[in-house]
């Protein structure tokens, strides 16, 4: 029997979900879609994530195993296995394919969409990161611990523009705050282990860490570091809250992944990438962390618990 596939990729920043749809007839009559799924880290890191695409195709009536059939591919923390970062390297293997990200950076300033209402080529999608965060992320570690005076940020190097502009909002949120930052850039497990070696010799109070995909699969070994250098640090992700991390401000990630999938379900309708606008965060959350502020000896004011969207007892 000859088989015909329309292929879709759906694209993550955070991570990559490549989302290959192939619409091909099976032995059985059915027509079945093939969903690639492409990402920086692991099954354990992207648990949540992937849980809750599955849950959005499910309440779109797609059945892993029935109508459609996913193939996950596994950095497993080594963004050079996908050559750049997720949506990139999505964009440089096709001009053709559907792409849809979930979990990205910003789509429009790193020149990946046209504009957000009319992406224009075949990618699209739901970005969570932005650079801004940053500054949130020094304010809130400011309102926990207001005599601070010196902190470190763990971020991934010069050299990519939308890493430096995260280091430039928070140098600028650093000099309003009176706040001195030394930083520590890793990109490979070696260097961060490095990083994390260093940061108790620059007398930090505090530690922000910097989103980037490298330290989302790596998160655990990140929030151990701050339990055990008993150092209080500020996430844009929940996921590191959830991981025994203190603190997080920004979007909810598994949210744009159950909303990628109603992307996915419009695209095999015969919409194109191109005409569906870039979404951005509705909200964004504060998640506090309650046993780790224990442990830290820390006692959360009550004007920053009132503003949180969820705490973890």
């Amino acid at each position: 029997m000859r088989v015909q596939r329309r292929r879709l990729v759906a694209g993550l920043g955070i991570g990559l979900i490549t989302a290959s749809t192939a619409a091909f007839a099976q032995s059985l009559g059915k027509r079945v879609h093939r969903i690639g799924w492409l990402v920086t880290g692991d099954p354990t890191s992207y648990r949540f994530s992937l849980a809750a695409f599955r849950d959005g195709l499910r309440s779109l009536n797609y059945v892993e195993g029935q109508n459609i059939v996913i193939e996950y591919r596994w950095a497993e923390g080594s963004v050079d296995r996908l050559g750049t970062n997720g949506a990139r390297a999505a964009m440089a293997a096709t001009a053709v394919i559907p792409i849809v990200t979930a979990g990205a950076g910003d789509l429009l300033s790193a020149g990946l969409v046209a504009s957000l209402a009319r992406p224009g080529g075949n990618l699209t999608g739901f970005p969570v990161v932005f650079p801004e965060t940053a500054v949130k992320q020094l304010e809130v570690i400011k309102q926990l611990l207001p005599r601070s005076q010196k902190g470190a940020v763990l971020w991934l190097g010069p050299g990519n523009s939308f890493v430096d502009l995260q280091r430039k909002f928070a140098e600028e949120a650093a000099a309003t705050l009176r706040l001195a930052l030394t930083w520590h850039a890793a990109d490979h497990l070696p260097e961060l282990e490095a990083a994390l070696e260093r940061i108790p010799t620059s007398q930090a109070e505090f530690l922000v860490v910097l989103s980037t995909p490298f330290f989302f699969t790596y998160r655990q070994r990140i929030t151990a570091f701050a339990a055990q250098a008993k150092l209080p640090a500020a996430y844009t992700l929940s996921e590191f809250v959830d991981d025994g991390g203190l603190i997080s401000y920004g979007a909810n990630i598994p949210d744009t992944y159950r909303r990628a999938a109603g992307y996915i379900d419009k695209i095999l309708k015969g919409a194109r990438p191109a005409d569906l606008p870039v979404e951005l965060p509705a909200t964004f959350e504060l998640v506090i962390n309650m046993k780790t502020a224990r442990g830290l000896g820390i006692a959360l004011p009550q004007s920053v618990l009132l503003r949180a969207s969820r705490v973890i007892e």
